[in-house]
């Protein structure tokens, strides 16, 4: 589908593209001002105001999704579509597409409601190519993250930044909240050798950073030299969790429709990569662990005996497939809620529970999905050690104490780049 698509658009050329964008869409409302009640004025909505010299006039190509929205929902793609100081000529698809209306591997395609090319790289390629960006003058990229590094959106940023430099464009990255604030900084920092789209650069699970600062610490210490310009947040401070910020909150992903979901997702993500279930068909994926053997009240005895930072656990069963008669086979485990957010520790849950369950029921715990020869398990940690280390039996707090050294060094790092209180 790739080479025809590419056909229609040079055969049609950007400047019909460009009318035909203006003319299918009224212009929206101006974006919603952020009110004196502590709201945060997301980067999109800074952009909107005052545009940034380098995409005034200029033909731009946007790489979003669904959580690309301002205060009134209104869609960046729309938004920047009816602007008349620059031309929207290009959409660029991150995982799950432009309009959140794709699964798997995308292809490329035509937007529907603009009749712009969008350009998938989640698909043969997963970064721009020189002819994606053919009258292309400058990209824009606004994309809700959910702060956990193995989440593949800030991979796209880091390709998408490095096309960017090879062509000569600026790139500018429209800020957005760490919807778990900007302290939380944990984990194992990703050792180069499992570098992968799941983790690209040696960063920690857990860094603290918004997608903007991210933007600047790849930009320069892993020397991609992009022309950047990222436009901040008004109103965000480091404490700020997403559900006191007055933004709406958009689904980042199929499996991340709640805020409650990215609170538990960079505990549960890596576990949903082994042979456990997290419960991505129910109602409340990434907040339920366990497996078709699994007693819910031994674990939860388990898991409440060792007095893990702010969760609680309640015994709970669930289907695989929940809106199906039969509904797949049945699961048994908990639910977790996080209690007290001042001392949850995603990290040490993730090893708190697979520790757990793998002393209650040796040798039912599987290490699960391999990819390319390795476990997705290792991918998600960026090493396989964590994995080694659970093996030999090691407890959860020995397995912290070794990437303390490491995590002390990005922190350094990560003080250069920080935008916000």
């Amino acid at each position: 589908m790739r080479q025809p698509l590419r056909a229609i658009a040079a055969a049609f050329g950007i400047a019909f593209l460009i009318a035909t964008s203006a003319s299918s869409q009224g212009t929206p409302p101006a974006p919603a001002e952020s009110t004196a009640n502590g709201f945060v004025k997301t980067g999109l909505e800074v952009f909107l105001h005052t545009p940034p010299p380098a995409v005034l006039g200029k033909r731009v190509g946007l790489i979003t999704n669904p959580t690309g929205v301002d205060h009134a929902l209104y869609s960046t793609v729309d938004l920047l579509a009816a602007r008349k100081d620059m031309h929207l000529v290009a959409l660029f698809g991150p995982e799950h597409g432009v309009r959140g209306d794709g699964g798997g591997t995308l292809a490329d395609a035509i937007d529907p409601k603009t009749h712009l090319p969008i350009f998938s790289l989640y698909g043969s390629t997963r970064s721009p190519t020189p002819g994606m960006l053919r009258g292309v003058d400058a990209i824009v990229m606004d994309l809700q993250d959910v702060g956990a590094r193995f989440y593949t959106y800030i991979s796209t940023l880091a390709l998408a930044m490095q096309a960017a430099a090879e062509k000569g464009i600026p790139f500018v990255v429209l800020d957005r909240p760490n919807p778990i604030g900007g302290q939380m900084v944990d984990g194992p920092v990703l050792d180069p050798r499992w570098k992968s789209f799941m983790g690209m650069y040696p960063i920690p699970i857990l860094h603290g950073m918004t997608i903007g600062e991210l933007a600047q610490m790849f930009n320069q210490e892993h020397g991609i030299g992009a022309n950047l310009i990222v436009v901040p947040m008004q109103g965000w401070k480091r404490s700020t969790w997403f559900d006191d910020t007055g933004l709406p909150w958009v689904t980042t992903s199929p499996g991340i429709p709640h805020f409650n979901t990215v609170v538990l997702y960079p505990a549960m993500g890596p576990i949903g990569d082994t042979s456990l279930s997290v419960g991505i068909l129910t109602t409340k994926p990434f907040e339920v662990v366990g497996a078709t053997y699994i007693q819910p009240w031994r674990l939860k005895e388990a898991l409440d005996a060792r007095n893990i930072g702010g969760v609680a656990f309640r015994e709970t069963y669930w289907r695989g497939e929940p809106w199906t008669d039969s509904g797949g086979p049945e699961y048994a485990g908990v639910e977790i809620r996080v209690t007290d957010r001042a001392v949850y520790r995603p990290v040490d849950l993730t090893l708190q529970i697979i520790d757990a369950v793998r002393r209650i029921y040796p040798g039912r715990f599987g290490w699960g999905k391999t990819r390319f020869g390795n476990y997705l398990f290792d991918l998600d940690m960026g090493t396989d050690q964590v994995r080694k280390m659970l093996m030999a039996g090691k407890s959860p707090e020995e397995i912290e104490k070794t990437w303390e050294p490491d995590l002390e060094r990005f922190k350094a790092i990560r003080a250069k780049y920080l935008l916000y209180e």
